[in-house]
């Protein structure tokens, strides 16, 4: 479908207090509310403008600190065998572990202290030893074009996938009423992000409306094995795995991007390692990308250094601040998953622990919301005045970590900071202490500072060491610090139906975006999309929508149809 043909088919509905000022009109994908009773129109009628201008945003003055990724689950792989565990020999992966080798390479720390604990009820224990980087693999249809686990995992996975599409509405509504269209036809897309069943169900909506993908993982830990199998056996070419070493994890973003005969006119990025390895190693090949979509703050952070550098060659989104990500995957996904997280790895009791939380952005009022509902005792951390604040209105403390360090149970990370909790904080913890981070990197907590000699490092469970200190006290450090939500447990699917539509928008509207629209800048998706995605997952709960008469319109001076705020308005 041609992007003439894309773009011409607009709403008649004009925006009263954005008109596009180039004439072109942009795919914003505004829909009017939906009507259950009625036929649903397709994507390019629903389609509504707003000029470019409107949606650039100038770098503000400080960055959000919070990443909330939201989507995930840990590894489920189910044998047809009866469920009886062969062998779990924690003893030998305790002794495994403290072998730590001095370089990083396939074989890695990182990958053989990594199985998860559903790992043992592989049909085939043997994969658990090979590297699938060494295993020579091919789908029903012959490609081998793809690097997993197992394979032969993929009926188990298309389960998990079939669960995730109940639960994802606006996206399979996306996926019906614009398969037809192919709005991403001859797009060739590039991605990076958790690969997850969620995910999943984004990949194959992208496949659905005309797309070519190649997809890695942007999580050592956050694989599911079997999802990644059966997106492999759909025919789509990925390269992951749970468990990844640090070489592996840049070799699949390689396997993805590096082959012969076909090369990404777009990026779908999850904390910007896809789009600095294409600047690094392939700098030619921004010349025919399109655009970059962008779901992380540390990603979205890079993007405007790149911007302020004057090196972003290329289009980019910010979906990350938009407000369908922020106050729904970042605040609500969290604000359930951070207990999922912590219950499936230590089952603690949250009842009258001390838990401090460093970070009071949408993630961390999430996660305090949860455990002070709980009855834990939560105290928070803040460099923010204004986030400061509203800690203290909202009922906690606000602290410094050094005041605290030593009495509290829990410490909880989520600032997309670096070296937040360091050495010198984890010397000072109590015995038994948990350690975990919600952030998206593994950079708020000084990791690397506890891989020295005097530091017994001992396997409990997947996702979950004990760092031992000379004198006997010892923490718990939870997925190496890595993102816990989705290294160790999982996060509420339906969330992720409202951060993938997103971005599959994005996509849309940077992929048919006439050339010239946009220039090399980062840009907010436009309100009208928020309130579109929005409006498709109220249905799920029989909402109904209150509507403006022309009287009430014309004297709050918007039109019937939205955007009901403006740019500026903070929800």
């Amino acid at each position: 479908m041609s992007v003439q043909l894309v773009t011409a088919k607009i709403a008649d509905v004009e925006l009263k207090e954005d008109k596009p000022s180039d004439g072109a009109p942009l795919v914003s994908a505004a829909m009017a509310e939906p009507d259950n009773n009625s036929a649903a129109p397709p994507l390019s009628q629903a389609i509504k403008g707003l000029p470019a201008s409107a949606m650039k945003r100038s770098e503000p003055a400080q960055r959000p600190r919070e990443v909330g990724e939201g989507a995930g689950s840990p590894e489920g792989a189910v044998s047809e065998a009866p469920r009886t565990v062969k062998k779990i020999q924690f003893a030998d992966q305790k002794r495994e572990f403290n072998k730590r080798p001095t370089k990083i390479g396939r074989r890695s720390l990182s990958r053989s202290i990594s199985q998860s604990s559903t790992d043992s009820y592989s049909s085939d224990s043997s994969d658990d030893e090979t590297s699938p980087r060494d295993k020579q693999q091919k789908n029903s249809k012959g490609s081998s074009d793809f690097c997993v686990k197992n394979i032969k995992q993929a009926e188990f996975g298309r389960r998990e996938i079939e669960i995730a599409e109940q639960e994802m509405p606006a996206l399979m509504a996306l996926r019906k009423r614009a398969q037809g269209e192919k709005p991403l036809a001859g797009a060739k897309i590039v991605g990076c992000t958790h690969i997850t069943a969620q995910t999943a169900v984004l990949i194959e909506t992208l496949g659905a409306l005309g797309a070519q993908c190649r997809w890695a993982a942007c999580n050592i830990y956050s694989t599911l094995n079997e999802v990644a199998a059966a997106l492999a056996e759909s025919g789509f070419p990925v390269f992951s795995w749970k468990g990844e070493s640090e070489d592996d994890f840049w070799w699949c973003i390689d396997r993805c991007v590096n082959v012969e005969g076909w090369q990404p006119n777009m990026i779908l990025d999850d904390g910007g390692d896809l789009t600095h390895w294409i600047y690094k190693k392939y700098p030619n090949m921004f010349k025919k990308i399109k655009g970059i979509v962008e779901e992380s703050v540390t990603g979205v952070h890079r993007l405007y250094q790149l911007s302020k550098a004057g090196k972003l060659c290329v289009p980019a989104m910010n979906v990350n601040d938009s407000v369908t990500k922020q106050k729904f995957d970042n605040l609500y996904c969290c604000r359930e998953s951070i207990l999922d997280g912590l219950k499936r790895t230590t089952d603690m009791m949250f009842g009258g622990k001390q838990v401090v939380v460093c970070g009071y952005g949408e993630v961390g009022k999430g996660c305090c919301a949860a455990l002070k509902a709980m009855g834990s005792i939560v105290y928070v951390t803040e460099i923010d005045p204004i986030c400061a604040l509203q800690a203290c209105m909202d009922g906690f403390r606000l602290v410094k970590l050094n005041e605290v360090i030593r009495q509290v149970d829990i410490v909880i990370t989520c600032t997309g900071n670096k070296n937040v909790v360091t050495r010198e904080h984890l010397d000072r913890m109590k015995n038994g202490c948990i350690v975990c981070n919600m952030g998206h990197s593994n950079t708020e907590i000084d990791v690397a500072s506890l891989r020295t000699p005097e530091l017994t490092w001992e396997r409990v469970r997947s996702q979950v060491d004990h760092v031992i200190w000379p004198d006997g006290k010892r923490i718990v450090l939870l997925a190496e610090g890595r993102l816990l939500n989705l290294s160790c447990s999982t996060v509420p699917t339906f969330v992720l139906s409202i951060t993938a539509t997103t971005q599959a928008l994005a996509l849309i509207e940077l992929y048919n975006a006439p050339e010239g629209r946009y220039k090399q800048d980062v840009y907010l998706l436009p309100k009208k999309m928020d309130e579109y995605v929005a409006s498709l997952h109220l249905p799920t709960f029989d909402a109904h929508l209150t509507e403006l008469s022309d009287e009430q319109a014309k004297y709050l001076g918007l039109n019937k149809n939205g955007p009901f705020k403006p740019n500026y308005y903070r929800y």
